[in-house]
């Protein structure tokens, strides 16, 4: 618990301002700055700080490094132009430096200016069983530091769409480990841990209106993503650069494929590209309305899709693509560039 820290993500005060006055103008009618009898927009003064800074969200993380490395979500850490403080387990204010986001998973790396800090020891999500005891500690809601609940794994490798909130677009997580243990707004980026006291998870998301559903980032992505960082100074994910829908049964039929398995390259919207211009892909010579039916001899299905296979997969490796192209059965090879 000593290493379990609040994030608070602040504005200063001129900036949310002014951000909120162009949202409120279309609600109501602006008031020239002499007009009396008239209450103007204002920020409530409790909010802002002696600095002049607004508190505008915040959330959980750990730390991992005794030299000040912590991890965190990075939807806790998403909001452009915030300047972001870690609160201590004994109160002391620090501010946080990003060093860098997981450009695929929900994962963040921060650092403090401290030395000789308790740490959370990473454990193995892999080895995680079904029942299993886990506890989840973080900053619930916001206001009370350092909560702690108490409950099992209740499944695992489960796959998502979730958003940081409404006007985010949805984000698609895979592998989450399901906990019934008590997650709720502000848990976010706290550790998930075992009985032995080993991170095994990074807590995430929970489903509203549901009770005891939430879920947690597997601690290896997390354990991969500190690697990439004091390998290479940053985090290095593969690309392959391809838009897809995953073909079932019911998209086969719907569709008119020829096959009920593999994913279809194509746009998301008119204004896409099915295969990024550039890419490794594009230069494979894949097209829009192949399918790709296996990657490295595995089939590609709903629950083996292309971003599970780059999971595994590192810059620099070349995968065996086969796919189908008007009926015809092709094969080439990728490399993968880095995603920037």
């Amino acid at each position: 618990m000593p290493a379990v820290v609040s994030i608070m993500v602040g504005k200063h005060f001129e900036e949310v301002e002014k951000e909120m006055k162009r949202e409120l103008q279309n609600v109501f009618p602006l008031v020239p700055p002499n007009a009396k009898n008239h209450k103007r927009f204002s920020i409530p003064e409790q909010l802002i700080d002696k600095d002049g800074m607004v508190n505008i969200g915040g959330g959980s993380g750990f730390i991992v490094r005794e030299n000040g490395v912590i991890v965190t979500n990075k939807h806790v850490i998403s909001e452009p132009r915030a300047e972001y403080t870690v609160i201590m387990e004994d109160g002391r204010k620090l501010p946080a430096e990003i060093l860098t986001r997981d450009p695929i998973n929900d994962v963040a790396i921060l650092k403090i200016n401290a030395k000789a800090l308790p740490t959370v020891d990473l454990g193995d999500a892999t080895r995680l069983e079904l029942g299993e005891s886990v506890i989840a500690i973080g900053n619930a809601l916001g206001l009370f530091k350092n909560t702690v609940s108490l409950g099992i794994v209740s499944g695992l490798s489960r796959s998502i769409s979730a958003q940081a909130d409404p006007s985010a677009p949805p984000q698609e997580m895979r592998g989450l480990i399901q906990t019934d243990a008590a997650i709720n707004p502000g848990n976010s980026g706290g550790p998930l841990v075992n009985i032995q006291g080993l991170a095994v998870g990074i807590n995430a998301a929970i489903v509203f209106g549901a009770q005891n559903i939430g879920f947690a980032i597997p601690i290896n992505y997390v354990k991969r993503d500190l690697e990439d960082l004091e390998k290479y100074g940053r985090i290095k994910r593969p690309l392959l650069g391809v838009r897809y829908v995953i073909i079932d049964e019911n998209s086969q039929a719907k569709m008119n494929l020829p096959v009920g398995y593999g994913a279809l390259v194509t746009k998301e919207t008119p204004h896409d590209h099915a295969v990024i211009p550039g890419s490794p892909a594009d230069k494979a010579g894949l097209e829009d309305k192949d399918i790709i039916l296996e990657i490295n001899g595995g089939k590609i299905t709903r629950d083996h899709p292309i971003q599970d296979v780059l999971e595994d997969l590192s810059v620099g490796d070349t995968m065996a693509v086969t796919f189908l192209r008007n009926g015809k059965k092709l094969k080439t090879d990728v490399t993968l560039t880095e995603r920037k």
